[in-house]
């Protein structure tokens, strides 16, 4: 059986029957109507052993345009694109710079046939206990200060994705960007009701600073310090550790996405 796979996001918006639509160019898996296929959500898109067939779909119509005779009802309405240069940068970052107006893009409906099996995977997601889980976070600035984003991922202990989110922060160092990250991404865990954290940065200041090893000599720092000091009471066992750039992938990548998409609905 031929397969279509999808990142997290997409995934999530199919079983929670949001999403009937996925765009393909360079289609190398000659895909038809009437074809039978397995969705697979790639949790953590570098990591195929985390990726799962989540349910099985029959597709129902494909057209083929051009990128630049995509309408704007097309691009927004079913794929979220902001504008049409946003539509074309996302394509150049997954398929590189040769991507253009000219590119042929497959717009492929299908209708999930295991409607409830979608909705069981739902449901174990939702329920999935979050007792230890844990947290990576990054921070950047285009300027330092310039234009900034934070981003965090939290996973569970079995390394799938519970939330994935890039925050556009306007103009800010980049250490006020890593400290915002952590702040966001603590936050979300105490949504997640997570008793034991276990974070990640590959800021070695931030977490030296959060485990007692370096003062926090910057004044425009403190409060922010102070906040995440206290939002880290709300768990039982907290760690904070530092990883090399190389394994924050993910949320480096919340953090660009952040960016390219606030470059691009701003641009003059």
């Amino acid at each position: 059986m031929k397969t279509i796979k999808l990142d997290h996001e997409s995934a999530e918006l199919v079983r929670n029957h949001k999403k009937t639509v996925i765009w393909r160019i360079y289609d190398d898996k000659n895909l038809s109507v009437n074809d039978e296929v397995e969705l697979v959500d790639k949790v953590q898109k570098d990591d195929p052993s985390t990726w799962v067939t989540f349910a099985n779909a029959v597709i129902d119509t494909i057209v083929e345009k051009r990128l630049g005779s995509i309408a704007e009802e097309d691009y927004g309405s079913n794929e979220g694109y902001v504008n049409h240069d946003a539509m074309i940068q996302h394509f150049q970052k997954y398929y590189g710079p040769e991507v253009s107006n000219n590119t042929p893009v497959k717009i492929i409906s299908f209708t999930v046939k295991t409607q409830s099996d979608v909705l069981n995977t739902t449901e174990e997601v939702k329920t999935r206990s979050l007792t230890d889980a844990k947290l990576y976070a990054d921070g950047g600035s285009r300027g330092n200060p310039g234009p900034s984003a934070s981003g965090y991922v939290l996973y569970d202990m079995n390394n799938s994705v519970v939330v994935k989110k890039g925050i556009y922060l306007g103009v800010t160092t980049n250490n006020q960007a890593e400290y915002q990250a952590l702040k966001f991404g603590l936050e979300e865990a105490v949504r997640q009701s997570v008793v034991n954290l276990h974070v990640y940065m590959d800021s070695m200041l931030v977490v030296n600073q959060m485990n007692g090893i370096f003062q926090v000599k910057n004044r425009d720092l403190w409060p922010i310090h102070d906040a995440i000091k206290q939002l880290a009471k709300n768990f039982k066992h907290i760690t904070f550790t530092h990883v090399p750039r190389a394994l924050n992938k993910a949320a480096d990548a919340a953090v660009n996405e952040a960016l390219d998409v606030h470059a691009a609905t701003h641009r003059v």
